[in-house]
């Protein structure tokens, strides 16, 4: 089995080049639409008292010919102990033998497969003419989201919103290297933008309907466990919704609480993200309608992606071999 380190991961596929996940982000949405592949729902551990929880997302696709499991983990008070909020690995195996054949970081995965989805949600669902970029929140996962999204849209004006002015200046820093030119707005500002993406952990909805205009697509981030939320109810009512899977979503997707609270059911969903990239059903319609993808986060796209690092460390002879069995 083949061990590969989130520094070698980070070598293999760096910032610079997320295409490479945006494309096999892609490609797991697609088949996922084809109906080639097994996702069984993400399972939660709950640590009430250390406020985080466990989760744990087996995969299986016959493209790939590849199995995998990311175990990962959310602990929003990890920053104050040196931790990462979020950790995780991946282990692949063989389907034909059930026999592991890579153990890799998945923490750096996370953050670009998520980053890519939003890229791949913009690709197939913002205006081809959009060119402002507003971003809710500067945490961690927004620097991919923009380093993402960059790449599926001409962009004139990226801005970001976050009261802590310290992340913000940070994120700015790190895509400036990246040769990416993102400033500082307001909330309502970068909610008024032609993609607007939240990535925020919060339980009380921040994002405004007056604020979004029409024609925008908003990528929904942040809420990935129950009771999130981070826009206005009446935003959904007005927007055509587009998933990454329903179990997920209305258990803990953006459209968790609408649900549990009646304002919106299954029947208001257009559409699966997986749908529209597999071509069974059209994206955006108008250049006026908004659109909104819900993503949480499938265990396909880390598969998808962790078979690509290991592609590439066989290529390039990364990793160490381990006898774990």
């Amino acid at each position: 089995m083949l061990a590969i380190t989130q520094k070698q991961v980070k070598k293999l596929i760096p910032l610079s080049n997320i295409k490479i996940v945006i494309k096999a982000v892609e490609n797991a949405f697609g088949d996922y639409g084809r109906e080639l592949v097994q996702m069984p729902c993400k399972q939660y551990l709950y640590f009430t008292e250390n406020n985080g929880d466990l989760r744990v997302m087996p995969s299986y696709s016959s493209v790939l010919k590849m199995a995998g499991t990311k175990i990962v983990n959310v602990h929003p008070d990890n920053p104050k102990k040196g931790l990462l909020t979020v950790m995780a690995s991946i282990i692949l195996n063989d389907p034909k033998t059930g026999m592991p054949v890579a153990i890799m970081d998945g923490s750096y995965i996370t953050a670009m497969r998520t980053g890519a989805a939003g890229a791949v949600a913009a690709k197939y669902l913002a205006r081809e003419d959009a060119s402002t970029f507003g971003v809710v929140g500067a945490g961690v996962q927004a620097i991919y989201q923009i380093a993402a999204t960059s790449k599926v849209r001409k962009l004139k004006d990226i801005a970001v919103a976050d009261p802590n002015k310290k992340a913000v200046d940070n994120l700015i820093k790190i895509l400036a290297k990246e040769g990416i030119e993102v400033r500082e707005g307001t909330l309502e500002e970068v909610c008024g933008m032609d993609i607007v993406t939240t990535t925020t952990p919060v339980r009380k909805p921040i994002v405004k309907k007056e604020w979004i205009k029409p024609g925008a697509h908003i990528n929904a981030i942040g809420a990935d466990a129950e009771g999130k939320e981070e826009l206005e109810p009446e935003i959904l009512k007005s927007a055509k919704i587009i998933i990454d899977d329903w179990a997920q979503a209305s258990h803990s997707g953006e459209i968790n609480v609408p649900v549990h609270q009646g304002l919106i059911t299954k029947d208001d969903i257009f559409a699966g993200l997986g749908e529209i990239v597999a071509g069974k059903k059209q994206g955006r319609a108008s250049a006026e309608e908004i659109t909104m993808f819900d993503s949480t986060g499938l265990g396909l796209q880390d598969l998808y992606t962790a078979a690509e690092v290991l592609k590439l460390a066989k290529k390039e002879g990364v990793g160490k071999e381990i006898e774990l069995i």
